[in-house]
């Protein structure tokens, strides 16, 4: 079984990098040979690579754990929309603000950059399978773009598309149908020799979507339309701008790094967060620093100021004593003489 990780450039919004997971842990239990693994895939993912008759597939595959495992997958993202699906077995598993275990015939569904977890902090035993297709998402917001050979109608992959994009559930009970769907699509992969399984591939594929949408039909769907818009760009910029706070921001760089314009982050800023953009970036730098200042005692003023991202020392110490009534020493010494 090959691991041969083609390397890409990340994608890359506005100066801020998105990497899709390269699944490191697994690679190493693979390599261990904890679990049973076989994928194609493409891109950093692991697994015999995909070939040209499937391009929108990222990666297809399972693994088989029947023993006890030392690792899972710490929260990570995709640049595509992913359909979890497992077989047998039970598994930690967590999304948005939500931890569950999953069990069997459960189907899990992240949207492209969607956060997740698989393991707390250990997948567990069981058989696990995955889709992953690329839809050409950058930015939350953007429209999805479906591969070519999906032979949904127009209609019936625009209904899909809207309930996938809108509806706020993302764990269902699998049926017997889709559950089919991944078997079959454990076998294609089993069986592949240089992509001679690729038709075989695209048509369950296909039935997986068909089925899934049959699915959502017949469930009391409720779609949030906030789901698809430029406020949850923003939302997933302010999520990773705690990893950037001491770059030299305007309110026009975040507004372009968010993919959107400055009235309009200025807007959803305010409504997530119940501050202007400048001054969410001023709390959370202020948050940074107090942690700095009592965790880092041989770390002068100045060294801490900057490395919050704040321009001087005196402009630093000026915003402290107006946010907590006292100086960044005097808060220090405080803390300290606590301790």
């Amino acid at each position: 079984m090959k691991l041969n990780i083609q390397k890409i450039q990340p994608y890359i919004a506005d100066d801020i990098v998105y990497h899709a997971d390269t699944c490191l842990p697994l690679v190493d239990a693979v390599s261990r040979n904890k679990l049973k693994f076989k994928a194609l895939a493409r891109y950093t993912y692991p697994g015999d690579r995909l070939t040209d008759d499937t391009q929108g597939i990222s990666t297809v595959g399972y693994w088989d754990a029947d023993e006890p495992q030392d690792w899972g997958l710490d929260w990570h993202r995709n640049e595509g929309i992913e359909f979890h699906f497992l077989e047998s077995g039970s598994m930690p598993y967590s999304q948005g603000n939500e931890e569950i275990k999953l069990l069997p015939n459960h189907l899990t569904i992240t949207r492209p950059w969607e956060e997740h977890k698989v393991g707390n902090p250990e997948i567990g035993m069981g058989k696990f399978y995955w889709v992953i297709l690329d839809l050409g998402v950058r930015r939350p917001h953007q429209n999805w773009t479906w591969p070519d050979w999906i032979m949904l109608t127009q209609s019936d992959l625009q209904r899909l598309t809207t309930i996938l994009r809108q509806d706020d559930k993302w764990l269902w009970k699998a049926n017997n149908k889709i559950a089919s769907c991944y078997n079959k699509l454990g076998k294609a992969v089993e069986q592949d020799k240089d992509g001679n399984q690729a038709s075989k591939i695209r048509l369950i594929i296909n039935e997986l979507l068909m089925s899934l949408l049959e699915m959502l039909d017949a469930d009391e769907i409720v779609l949030n339309e906030s789901l698809t818009d430029s406020s949850r760009s923003v939302e997933f910029f302010l999520s990773e701008l705690e990893n950037r706070l001491t770059d030299n921001w305007t309110i026009e760089d975040m507004a372009e790094s968010a993919g959107v314009g400055v009235t309009r982050f200025t807007h959803h800023c305010k409504k997530l967060t119940n501050l202007t953009p400048i001054r969410y970036l001023t709390m959370r730098r202020l948050e940074m620093s107090k942690l700095m200042l009592v965790e880092n005692e041989n770390l002068s003023i100045a060294e801490v100021a900057y490395s919050c991202g704040f321009a001087t020392g005196q402009y630093f110490s000026t915003v402290f004593r107006r946010h907590e009534k006292c100086t960044p020493l005097e808060y220090k010494n405080k803390f300290l003489k606590v301790v």
